[in-house]
């Protein structure tokens, strides 16, 4: 019996039921990675601030602002990467690389090297005799009142604002904070900058299902209802080119020795015959080959690729014009590389022919493959491309929501004053960046799987489509000072799609319009709390 339970004990549980499940390194190399990052930017941090900072409220920000940005990523980031996920294009592991790279190199190399501290804009705290301790409490109740609501929608799977949310936790914060000193109340809210923010839930989605329905339905009806017509059409010819042979081989069988001879050797000059580039179909002699060659005749007018070689290097050209210039007016825009309008263009055009010449050469390769695989492997291929510089624009612009404000605490507890701008330390850029990773990791699969087939089913044309939209309405916006977030952009967009496809889940799309219009007041309502809790403690 004993023998029994020890042999039992040797036996190796399967995979699912291990601990930690199948993904168990993985788990444990983002845990580890997360751990070493909080402890060394603590440790460096500890370095960073003057000599009397209080130490367990520096060691609280840096908890808060590391469990924002690992929120965020958990997400902003999945939203980001979910229709690529969804379409097939990429697995979740593949994202996580992709996102890795990008997000982190986004955040590093063009995360700019300072940053506003939200002293202004929606809450007033200009004309408030405000302690930068207090200051301090009001960002780091932020933080935490914006992670915890993205932390509950995450695990709800709604993608949310992430701007919205921290923009709520510091009008709870400071509000809560100006009533109990007496020092202000609601008055202090910039309310026309929460109108704006209303307006962005309707305009933010509007916008992005439009320019995606409109795209889309080009795509489809340009390529895609194209190559299935071809695919249809190359069906048939198949079957016509199977019962030729059938029917000549029975009709061979018919005929006696001397004919079959003949025959035979009428085929085999029509064999050689057919080979030459020059040849004349009056040539041929056999009743096979003569109808064989109206077979492929019909199948050469058919044109299988002319959509794929045609329309799809100049939409791989018309999309590297709209990321391209997302990139240089949104995504490096902290790097300061002073370009002028006719420089960004040339620069912008000079990408777009190389992006037309190897998406053409790459379409052409494509040939001996079938279309609906041609099609699949061209769109990948181009949905990666629009993902890792979205993931790198996101990584150097929505990395802010949480370096902003823990900068803010950062450079208070340095200076011991409160500025209008903090620098931003590479050493918080890398931190934050691998929380970033870290979060979409561990709990951004549900929001991954709302936006990449919740909504609507996703295939890499498609999920292409709602991230280029996406894209040119977030380019747009910016250019034309729009209040929009890129969240609810992309949502829009993946509507969009849907309706063009007829397969749109208004259903979940109901509790996810809800949440954006919570959003505000739930992080408003978790910050108030936290301030006066901060205060009450230190």
């Amino acid at each position: 019996m004993t023998q029994t339970i020890h042999d039992e004990a040797e036996v190796e549980l399967p995979p699912q039921r291990r601990f930690l499940g199948p993904d168990r390194n993985w788990h444990l190399a983002f845990g580890g990675l997360l751990a070493i990052a909080l402890v060394t930017f603590t440790l460096w941090s500890f370095g960073y601030v003057s000599s009397g900072a209080n130490h367990v409220v520096l060691f609280t920000a840096i908890v808060f602002g590391v469990f924002m940005a690992f929120n965020i990523g958990g997400n902003d980031v999945a939203n980001s990467f979910g229709t690529s996920v969804g379409a097939g294009t990429l697995t979740m592991k593949q994202a996580l690389v992709v996102a890795a790279i990008f997000e982190v190199s986004g955040a590093v190399i063009a995360g700019g090297e300072v940053t506003d501290t939200v002293r202004s804009g929606i809450v007033d705290l200009g004309g408030v005799e405000l302690a930068p301790m207090d200051f301090v409490y009001i960002m780091m109740s932020a933080l935490l009142g914006a992670a915890i609501w993205l932390l509950v929608a995450t695990r709800l799977g709604w993608p949310v604002s992430t701007t919205h949310s921290i923009v709520g936790g510091i009008v709870g914060a400071a509000v809560t904070l100006g009533t109990v000193q007496g020092t202000g109340g609601w008055e202090m809210v910039q309310w026309g900058e929460i109108g704006k923010i209303a307006v962005s839930w309707v305009l933010s989605p509007l916008l992005g299902g439009i320019a995606a329905w409109l795209m889309f339905g080009l795509i489809k009806r340009h390529i895609l209802v194209y190559n299935e017509k071809a695919d249809h059409q190359l069906r048939s010819i198949k079957i016509e080119r199977a019962e030729h042979r059938t029917r000549h081989k029975q009709a061979f069988e018919r005929l006696n020795e001397l004919q079959q001879i003949s025959y035979t050797n009428a085929m085999a000059r029509d064999a050689v015959t057919s080979r030459r580039e020059d040849f004349d179909p009056d040539e041929l002699e056999s009743d096979y080959y003569r109808e064989l060659y109206d077979i492929e005749e019909k199948a050469s007018k058919v044109g299988a690729h002319r959509a794929l070689e045609t329309w799809v290097p100049l939409l791989a050209a018309g999309g590297s014009l709209i990321i391209s210039g997302m990139m240089l007016t949104k995504g490096l825009k902290n790097l300061h590389l002073n370009i002028d309008f006719v420089g960004n263009l040339l620069i912008m055009g000079m990408i777009a022919a190389v992006v037309w010449m190897a998406v053409f050469i790459f379409a052409k390769s494509l040939k001996s493959q079938n279309i609906s695989r041609s099609t699949f492997l061209l769109f990948s291929w181009l949905q990666v491309f629009t993902a890792s510089a979205f993931a790198f624009s996101h990584g150097s612009n929505d990395i802010a929501n949480a370096i902003g404000p823990f900068a803010a605490v950062l450079d208070v507890m340095r200076t011991g004053q409160i500025s209008d701008e903090a620098s931003v330390p590479p050493a918080a850029m890398l931190a934050f960046g691998v929380a970033l990773i870290g979060g979409l990791w561990f709990v951004g699969r549900r929001v991954i799987q709302t936006v990449g087939s919740g909504l609507t089913k996703m295939h890499p044309a498609s999920g292409f489509a709602a991230e280029l939209s996406a894209a040119a309405v977030v380019m747009g916006a910016s250019l034309l000072g729009l209040p929009v977030s890129s969240t609810h952009i992309l949502i829009g967009a993946v509507l969009g799609v849907g309706i063009i496809n007829r397969a749109a889940n208004w259903n979940l799309m109901k509790p996810i319009a809800l949440a954006w219009v919570i959003t505000l007041p739930a992080s408003a309502a978790v910050g108030a709390g936290c301030v006066l809790v901060l205060r009450s403690v230190f």
